[in-house]
């Protein structure tokens, strides 16, 4: 109140004395007190970057961690690291609550950012009672570090956390946020077993997706001539490739923002802004390194080659690396928004690997995809909005991901409140409902022909010519007048680094910014908000947005037409080896007699065991034959049976997860058959009967009124436990008391 007394007052006075003119002096004064203040907060985001680089391990998460093993010290040695995040005080963690483990995505950043803040990934995870760990990294790669070597480090971080929680109801969910995402999911195909389910958040797996007239970074590889600019800039920086390059990358798909909204927001709410944009600024900042074998890797196999979900990439002793051997449920996140990994980028390796639903089932892999409207590619893991609504529900919703039976779903997010039938099921904010999809959703998105494919496959070859012609031709050269110094000299002199460093303390010209930063401070007389300059400078801003945006616009098409045009000539296809007449996909997983002999002999187990098992085996069978019609799985069923489980002689996760995927597929391949054989599970006692039925119908209500083909199911399951239709009053669980049945293994 006095402060804004003292503004108001300050602006009376100027008021009366420039009369007509006072709003323009009270804005000129105002500007150039942000401009200072603006300048300041330069000045400080260049001494916060150059203490940032100077740490050993920098960072941005704002959790305490504990150090379990130093990648360094491993017999393949690797700059990563395994932390314990500790809890902040007031949270209490579950300890038979499984682990949350976050892996950071080494894209030139550095590590800290899926707990950048309180409203995180591991914020979340933490809430609902999860023990949690980080997998981050160091600024300098290990001599010789590849990516092979970084998944026997991460394989050797999950055996421990595994180890040090015994009493967990599952295996570990791991979270790999963008480059994370591929390299999570490369590790759980080569290790299933290490893995519980799996949450990969805007990571890029089918390279080439997209739709015309939007994301041109898939278009940079074969614009730029391939992989042999990478190449260069690795043996320039004599072995290293400075992750400056990669950030630049980002950099230049949005002008807009690179060069005004980033700096003119500061500017215009600079006395709010600051701690926000430093925060971020710390991060985005940090540049790290990686070894010229390791880009080369990721640029060859993934960015142009497209290899990973054709199953093309193989590991240092052969084996070839196959998404469809990950045994864990996973969940994908992207955005329409993000112009780094759309949607089809992020989900179109599912129509590579898969031709149906149903091939998904027989390699019993559980795929739950959600893509949010509108946030950019860093507010997936960056935005608090999104952390406390999607990463939150999946946190609390994570032991329902893990039981649903294999197949293909999509989580819809619905606002809990007034309406809402059983609030007290639903553990936040939103309701998680899953509901089934096929292919045809996943191509509903949009995404390349025939004609596009080939275009990109050409692009693939032609960078493995100029790849190879490089390393005969240019690269001795290039390497024997490169050394260390020139390496560092070049790294240190990069535009990104440039600009923390010119506007630090390190520049004696800033040296009386923060005294002029302070007066100011002390003398600040902000105009307000309805002055008429501001609404001026606010439309000269949105102008520049706007001529700024018609240019990327303007480039984007230019490099897409020059993409499509090159790339699609005939005679350049035919010179690359590529089969224009062909109609068969150019990127399709292989498909496997061997996987198609174990899926018929998984069949028959399954048919042997229909009549097999007790009341347990029937309540879940019967739960599963009459929500099946509703296409869905509700959060507020899953919570009732967590709830019914955990009260009377709880079966372990695991236990429970093999059951339900058992039962569920043996709907699948005998309706009638499973459904007969129900009666014959059933105790004679009929009060056991009711009471079961009760639980089922329990189950059922809790997610909202039962539809028709729901209410004729249960029906149909009544007169299978020849019970009368009236409740019992005393409900018992002695179901969940009969022997468990035999776990079996998910067809493989």
């Amino acid at each position: 109140m006095s402060s804004d007394r003292t503004h108001q007052a300050s602006n009376a006075g100027s008021t009366s004395l420039f009369g007509p003119f006072a709003p323009a002096v009270d804005y000129m004064i105002d500007a150039a007190q942000r401009s200072v203040l603006f300048w300041d907060v330069m000045r400080q985001r260049g001494n916060q970057y150059r203490e940032h680089m100077a740490e050993t391990a920098p960072h941005v998460l704002d959790y305490k961690v504990e150090l379990l093993i130093d990648g360094r010290t491993l017999e393949h040695p690797v700059n990563y690291a395994l932390a314990r995040v500790l809890p902040p005080a007031g949270v209490e963690i579950d300890p038979t609550r499984r682990p949350f483990v976050v892996v950071d995505p080494r894209a030139g950043h550095g590590p800290g950012i899926g707990g950048f803040k309180a409203d995180s990934e591991i914020g979340v995870a933490f809430k609902a009672g999860h023990p949690c760990y980080f997998i981050g990294f160091l600024p300098e790669p290990m001599p010789g570090q590849t990516i092979g070597d970084i998944a026997r480090a991460e394989a050797i971080f999950l055996e421990k956390i595994i180890a040090l929680h015994p009493q967990a109801d599952g295996k570990p969910c791991v979270i790999g946020n963008c480059q994370a995402g591929w390299a999570v999911m490369m590790l759980a195909a080569i290790r299933p077993e290490l893995f519980g389910p799996i949450i990969i958040a805007g990571s890029p797996l089918s390279y080439w997706g997209g739709v015309h007239g939007k994301y041109p970074m898939r278009y940079s590889g074969g614009l730029l001539g391939g992989s042999w600019l990478t190449a260069l800039v690795s043996d320039l920086g004599h072995g290293k490739f400075d992750g400056a390059w990669l950030v630049q990358n980002f950099e230049n798909q949005n002008p807009a923002n690179t060069l005004w909204t980033k700096q003119y927001n500061l500017y215009s709410k600079i006395d709010t802004e600051a701690p926000r944009y430093l925060g971020f600024e710390k991060w985005w900042g940090g540049h790290v390194n990686l070894n010229a074998e390791e880009i080369q890797f990721i640029v060859d196999e993934l960015f142009v080659g497209n290899n990973l979900a054709a199953g093309k990439i193989h590991t240092s002793d052969g084996t070839a690396i196959d998404l469809r051997h990950i045994r864990s449920p996973i969940v994908v996140f992207c955005s329409k928004g993000d112009n780094i990994t759309p949607p089809q980028q992020a989900l179109g390796w599912i129509l590579d690997c898969y031709e149906s639903v149903d091939e998904i089932r027989s390699y019993g892999q559980t795929i739950v995809y959600t893509i949010h409207e509108s946030i950019g590619h860093l507010g997936i893991f960056v935005s608090g909005g999104v952390a406390k609504k999607e990463h939150g529900e999946f946190s609390s919703n994570i032991d329902l991901i893990d039981t649903l039976p294999a197949g293909l779903y999509e989580a819809v997010f619905e606002k809990k409140g007034d309406a809402t039938t059983n609030p007290d099921l639903v553990t936040g904010n939103w309701l998680m409902r899953c509901e089934q999809r096929t292919l045809e959703d996943i191509r509903a998105l949009g995404g390349n022909d025939a004609a596009d494919e080939r275009r990109f496959a050409t692009a693939a070859r032609v960078s493995e010519t100029n790849l190879a012609l490089y390393r005969t031709f240019a690269q001795p050269f290039v390497r024997a007048f490169t050394n260390p110094a020139i390496a560092d000299w070049m790294q240190q002199w990069h535009p990104l680094r440039m600009q923390y460093e010119f506007f630090s303390n390190a520049n004696p010209m800033m040296a009386p910014v923060a005294t002029m930063a302070e007066q100011v401070r002390n003398n600040r007389r902000p105009v307000p908000a309805d002055n008429p300059f501001l609404a001026m400078q606010e439309a000269m801003s949105r102008q520049i947005v706007s001529a700024l945006d018609a240019w990327r616009e303007a480039s984007e098409a230019f490099c897409e037409r020059t993409f499509m045009t090159v790339y699609g000539l005939p005679s350049l296809q035919s010179a690359a080896g590529i089969d224009r007449a062909s109609t068969s996909p150019l990127r399709r997983a292989a498909k496997s007699p061997l996987h198609r002999e174990l899926l018929q002999k998984r069949i028959t187990e399954l048919k042997s065991q229909i009549p097999v098992g007790g009341l347990r085996e029937a309540v879940v069978r019967s739960l599963l034959y009459a929500g099946m019609s509703r296409k869905a799985v509700d959060e507020r069923g899953f919570e009732t049976v967590r709830r019914i489980r955990q009260t009377h002689g709880e079966i372990p996760l695991p236990a429970f997860k093999t059951m339900v995927r058992d039962q569920f597929n043996m709907l699948l391949i005998d309706r009638d058959a499973a459904l007969a054989a129900i009666a014959s599970m059933l105790p004679p006692d009929t009060d056991s009967r009711r009471t079961a039925l009760d639980l089922i119908k329990q189950v059922l209500v809790s997610s909202g009124e039962l539809s028709p083909e729901v209410t004729q199911r249960l029906d149909e399951i009544t007169r299978l436990f020849s019970v009368a239709t009236e409740p019992a009053t005393a409900p018992s669980l002695a179901v969940v008391e009969s022997a468990p049945t035999q776990p079996h293994a998910i067809a493989s």
